[in-house]
């Protein structure tokens, strides 16, 4: 890279930045997902589990602030809560409290999983442009080693074989920064699905709860009981 042009060099910047950013966008995910992932059935399992809705709202409320099952839970006791207290007005005359808090609900959601999807743009792009940055930084190169070559005149294998050879190296770097990138994307999208689809579940048996005062689950299982 001594004999580097300038663009050689601001594409290898690039993409030392682009794998930085990945790497460390894995460890962090990696650790994250983790947590919520170890988190989650003991949080929703504690919540059910409780048989007081007031304890079961304060131990929600005592749970870390990037636990995203605590705060799907808040978002729809507040939501009845709030619809509770407008009764007679023309919240509850224009929206039903089942409407509300799956209102509710639904925005919650969709916030905790665009949270999840936080660097996962970044990634994308990684993996798409790296290898044409790298390329880039190849045609560049080999474009200025034959400008050089053709200056000098001299045209011999030795002459053009370590320039050319040098400039294939943006290549190499550029697909070595895109394939982790894309393993990571990858990853990290069918663990947001499962995460999601746990946000799914336990909503609905929210919705379930706060809407009629009891999970269907319950229900079918009282039912049965009798």
């Amino acid at each position: 890279m001594q004999h580097a042009h300038w663009v050689n060099w601001t594409m290898l910047i690039i993409l030392i930045i682009m794998s930085i950013g990945s790497w460390y966008l894995f460890i962090t995910k990696v650790i994250r997902n983790s947590v919520i992932r170890s988190r989650a059935d003991k949080v929703t399992r504690t919540f059910w589990e409780t048989p007081n809705a007031a304890d079961a709202i304060r131990f929600m409320e005592e749970q870390p602030k990037n636990e995203p099952f605590s705060k799907i839970a808040l978002d729809a006791a507040q939501a009845a809560a709030h619809h509770q207290r407008s009764e007679g007005s023309r919240l509850t005359e224009t929206m039903s409290r089942s409407e509300f808090i799956d209102r509710a609900l639904r925005q919650a959601v969709t916030r905790e999983s665009a949270r999840l999807e936080g660097g996962q743009t970044f990634l994308a792009s990684t993996g798409s442009t790296a290898p044409f940055i790298g390329l880039l930084g190849t045609v560049w190169g080999i474009l200025m080693a034959l400008i050089t070559i053709g200056q000098t005149g001299n045209s011999s294998i030795d002459a053009v074989a370590g320039p050319v050879g040098e400039a294939l190296y943006m290549t190499a770097i550029g697909l070595g920064v895109a394939i982790p990138a894309v393993f990571f994307f990858n990853f990290f999208t069918r663990q947001n699905a499962e995460i999601n689809a746990k946000f799914d579940v336990f909503a609905h048996d929210l919705h379930d709860f706060f809407a009629t005062g009891a999970r269907v689950g319950d229900v079918q299982a009282a039912s049965a009981k009798r």
